[in-house]
């Protein structure tokens, strides 16, 4: 009889400490064994010669808009991108779904689509709107991650802007349960001010959008939001963070003893301004893409550890969202799950030398630990889910649209150079997808934080 379900052998394995050649063994979806030259047979046997072994990237920010808008994107559609990119957890934010996930009900009707779906595992944001404060506790109780909250418009009707003391309140609240809160950081009164100003002018172009959402925007309210979490102890996440000053006092905040911590998107490591100018609505996103000098800001805070994750913030919508004259008026959001790790291992690995353990950290490691996965997920240790994905580094390849597998195949990737390839991406020890092809049928578990561990 076999010993294990499978075995992955002679693979280069990606650890804090390194990276080492080795056999695997995966037994009723956990690692059962790792070294070399593994003892005993597998049900099925993978040959990972000259592949490296990553632990399952964790995409903590992604929407899929259903239910209610599952046209823009949907689970089925958006979790086969993230198989096919490397990702094996993420987590639904609870806007452009309809209704947003601010109730329990809207929790459920929300799993109720994710289970039915969904490739990968999972984990469902809440949301903090006006209004809603008395439905956070239920939403705890049904397992959420916690709970994100807009500090400028959202763009949805139905998921408005907390004001100062909503914020505060709801911060107080999810003190009080244990949980966390998330923040698009960027001052509406000035962004709403300088919008107004400019398409008033009669301005509407890449160049004007971008000037009407300045840095200090993003700075002022990471700042006031940091200023209610000290004040009320409460756990805090900044969502998309696109400037190294940003980072900066993320990272200041948290030495003097705020819990603390933020994320930056691809779009902000590979993009800059100059690149929004040529592309156009397909680079649109908020906070906007920056300047060469916050890009590689952020590189360098990658590289000492100041800056500890990185999440997609996909947030795809129909072309013609995307389309007109009027840049303003146009979707701001980016499709970007399927190109997480193989941008950061192109980018940061190949091209600045970032060692291949910091990627694993800041995509998988990190990010198990901060939201409560780490005792099953986030690692490739003995007792772990078999969460893991297999890369090829030599493997470089230009993104075509055929690649894609969004439900819109539309990115700002496209025809980029990728120097990596995800070669087959494992969720508990099921293959999920192997050269190419999404090769399962939808077997995603929702994953509650455990409180424990925070």
């Amino acid at each position: 009889m076999p010993r294990y379900d499978t075995i992955i052998r002679n693979g280069a394995l990606v650890e804090s400490s390194g990276v080492h050649s080795t056999d695997i063994g995966i037994y009723e979806g956990r690692i059962k064994a790792i070294e070399p030259d593994l003892e005993g047979g597998g049900t099925v046997e993978v040959d990972a010669t000259g592949l490296h072994i990553f632990p399952g990237v964790i995409d903590v920010h992604v929407h899929f808009n259903e239910p209610g808008r599952a046209d823009w994107e949907g689970f089925e559609m958006g979790t086969k991108a993230l198989a096919a990119g490397g990702s094996t957890l993420y987590c639904d934010m609870p806007l452009n779904s309809h209704p947003p996930t601010t109730t329990a009900d809207a929790f459920d009707l929300k799993l109720k689509a994710a289970q039915a779906s969904s490739l990968v595992d999972f984990a469902l944001w809440g949301g903090i709107v006006p209004g809603n404060l008395a439905n956070l506790e239920e939403l705890v109780e049904r397992g959420v991650v916690g709970f994100k909250a807009f500090m400028s418009n959202s763009g949805i009707e139905d998921f408005e802007a907390v004001d100062d003391l909503t914020l505060y309140k709801g911060m107080e609240e999810a003190a009080r349960l244990d949980s966390l809160v998330a923040v698009h950081a960027e001052s509406e009164s000035i962004t709403s001010a300088l919008a107004a100003q400019t398409t008033n002018e009669g301005r509407a172009g890449v160049r004007d959008y971008l000037h009407s959402r300045p840095a200090i925007a993003e700075l002022e309210a990471i700042g006031r939001a940091i200023l209610f979490a000290g004040e009320t102890h409460c756990r805090l996440h900044i969502v998309h963070v696109s400037t190294g000053r940003g980072v900066a006092m993320v990272a200041e905040a948290s030495a003097r003893g705020v819990d603390v911590s933020c994320e930056t998107c691809p779009h902000y490591l590979v993009l800059t301004e100059e690149d929004v100018e040529r592309l156009g609505a397909v680079a649109k996103c908020a906070p906007p893409i920056r300047s060469k000098g916050e890009q590689d800001a952020l590189w360098a805070q990658l590289a000492d550890g100041t800056l500890p994750m990185v999440a997609s913030d996909h947030s795809p919508s129909p072309p013609e969202m995307k389309a007109g004259a009027d840049f303003f008026k146009v979707w701001g959001g980016i499709s970007g799950c399927q190109s997480l790790l193989t941008l950061l291992l192109t980018g940061g690995h190949i091209d600045r030398k970032l060692p291949l353990s910091t990627i694993a950290r800041v995509t998988s490691g990190y990010v198990a630990e901060r939201f409560g996965f780490s005792r099953r997920k986030g690692s490739l240790d003995v007792g772990a889910d078999a969460d893991m994905v297999l890369v090829d580094l030599g493997a470089e390849h230009t993104l075509s649209q055929g690649d894609l597998y969004y439900r819109h195949r539309h990115s700002p990737y496209l025809g980029g150079s990728m120097k990596a390839k995800i070669v087959r991406t494992l969720v508990r020890g099921i293959t999920v997808f192997r050269e190419g092809t999404i090769v399962s049928e939808p077997i995603g578990k929702l994953v509650a934080p455990d409180r424990t561990l925070l």
